[in-house]
């Protein structure tokens, strides 16, 4: 029989802090209590109290909107002509990579105002005790997102500031730092002014880049390499769009129970879907005037002087509410992990650690390691989703708020081993089918490209957690996951 959660429906809700006696103060605190609230959210990862819930469907929006208004995005773009595509295909390429990308992160949206609780720390379901796997594969790639978009970032300050690259570098993660260790409310607050802000500057770039024409109407690969060129832009699409899922619920977590699911999700989606296509589709029909992919060299493309500055703060802004939620959601999946330290100081310990990793993809071979990253922060994330949906899916109508707050104590789950082997064996089959920098698989060379390793990873995953859950012996009581 397909075992159930032992969290049964309540109808209460939490109102009250716990003492910190039973060693989960770390994960409780102070938080904002309306739109607009401007405090320091020392709360981490425990549910919010349904009593303290707020916040506008909209905002899903805008939260998803503005931190795809980024350099990185337009890099992206330009690697459909890279491989070999025209516009057109190209575009139909990163459309649906970009939709398909964008779909499992409307989904795990409509979850934070069921439950309070960010995509992580929610995972302690199936995950129990081994949730310290995903947790920390998380933290790294937020670090590894931070240091990605944060090097556009300092380079943006440096040339436009006169400054040292490494001061450069200090100012953009400063920034991004402070609104990730405030929380919450500033990073919505951010992200809402962000959105028009930034909109308005890349208007102004997009219509620079379109200006220089010369966009690459002609596939330069033809018959079965150009279906594989096809298929390995759309997963790379896909990518930027999926590497979210993780973090999808975290900004939803405060709204109220009883907010509908479908505006969310059409919120979140439209958020995605729009910021995505715009950068990628730029960066395609400017792909070959960006002989220099950095942000010195958007600044030459538009011709320097007022327009010049207004690129390069373009390019700091956008990596700053970018890096802002990389920030944040890896402060939470460090207490997902076990790690019993303040959501905040957690914040400003992955941004330390992007500042090396910055210093690191500077020293040469951005392109390489730009596609490397973009490809494997996000591969592991789609054995992830199948476990956590199948779960989520037996689990329906069990998930109460005293059963959510149980999760807080790690002695309260169990070993959750059917999560990892799952998240094992599915990640292990995407293997043959990647196709990177550093791993082609031979299925994928024999695909002439193409990459069909999320798809691989997805099904094999949910097939093996469907299988081993089922043999999953009963709990004791008191267990959570």
């Amino acid at each position: 029989m397909v075992e159930r959660s032992n969290v049964v429906p309540e109808k209460t809700t939490i109102t009250r802090e716990p003492d910190g006696s039973d060693g989960t103060a770390a994960f409780y605190g102070r938080r904002p209590r309306h739109d607009g609230h401007m405090v320091l959210e020392s709360h981490g990862m425990a549910p919010i109290p349904e009593d303290q819930r707020y916040g506008a469907s909209w905002r899903n929006f805008t939260v998803w909107f503005a931190p795809n208004l980024e350099l990185s995005g337009l890099f992206t773009g330009t690697l459909a002509f890279t491989i070999g595509l025209g516009f057109w295909p190209g575009f139909v390429a990163i459309v649906l990579g970009v939709i398909l990308g964008s779909l499992p992160v409307a989904l795990l949206a409509t979850w934070g105002p069921k439950t309070g609780m960010g995509q992580l720390p929610l995972a302690r379901l199936p995950f129990g005790k081994t949730i310290a796997v995903p947790a920390v594969v998380q933290w790294l790639s937020s670090v590894a997102w931070d240091a990605l978009v944060g090097l556009f970032g300092a380079q943006a300050a440096q040339l436009l500031f006169h400054v040292p690259f490494v001061v450069g570098v200090l100012i953009v993660l400063a920034v991004e730092g402070i609104i990730g260790f405030l929380g919450y409310e500033f990073i919505h607050q951010l992200e809402k002014w962000g959105s028009g802000v930034l909109a308005i500057l890349f208007a102004v770039l997009s219509v620079k880049i379109l200006q220089h024409g010369n966009i690459p109407t002609d596939n330069t690969v033809h018959g079965a390499a150009a279906v594989g060129a096809f298929v390995l832009m759309t997963t790379i699409a896909f990518s930027g769009a999926f590497s979210w899922a993780t973090y999808a619920a975290d900004y939803s977590r405060y709204q109220r129970k009883d907010t509908r699911s479908s505006p969310i999700f059409l919120w979140t989606l439209l958020g995605l879907a729009a910021s995505f296509i715009w950068m990628y589709t730029l960066g395609l029909a400017g792909a070959k005037v960006f002989v220099d992919q950095t942000a010195g060299g958007v600044q030459s493309l538009v011709g320097g002087g007022f327009l010049g500055a207004l690129a390069l703060i373009a390019v700091m802004f956008g990596a700053v509410t970018s890096n802002a939620l990389n920030d944040y959601s890896g402060s939470l999946a460090v207490q997902a992990a076990g790690i019993k330290i303040r959501r905040h100081w957690s914040a400003v310990l992955g941004t330390l650690l992007a500042f090396l990793l910055i210093l690191w993809l500077n020293s040469g071979n951005l392109s390489g390691k730009f596609q490397n990253i973009l490809l494997f922060t996000a591969y592991w994330i789609a054995p992830f989703l199948a476990i956590v949906l199948i779960d989520w899916y037996h689990r329906r109508g069990s998930i109460s708020c005293d059963g959510l707050a149980r999760l807080m104590r790690f002695t309260n789950l169990s070993m959750g081993w059917p999560a990892l082997a799952a998240l094992l064996v599915g990640f292990a089959a995407m293997v043959p089918f990647m196709n990177t920098g550093l791993v082609v698989g031979p299925a994928a060379n024999a695909l002439h490209g193409a990459d069909l390793s999320f798809y691989v990873g997805f099904l094999v995953a949910g097939v093996v957690y469907s299988a081993l859950r089922r043999l999953k012996p009963g709990r004791r009581a008191g267990t959570t996951a």
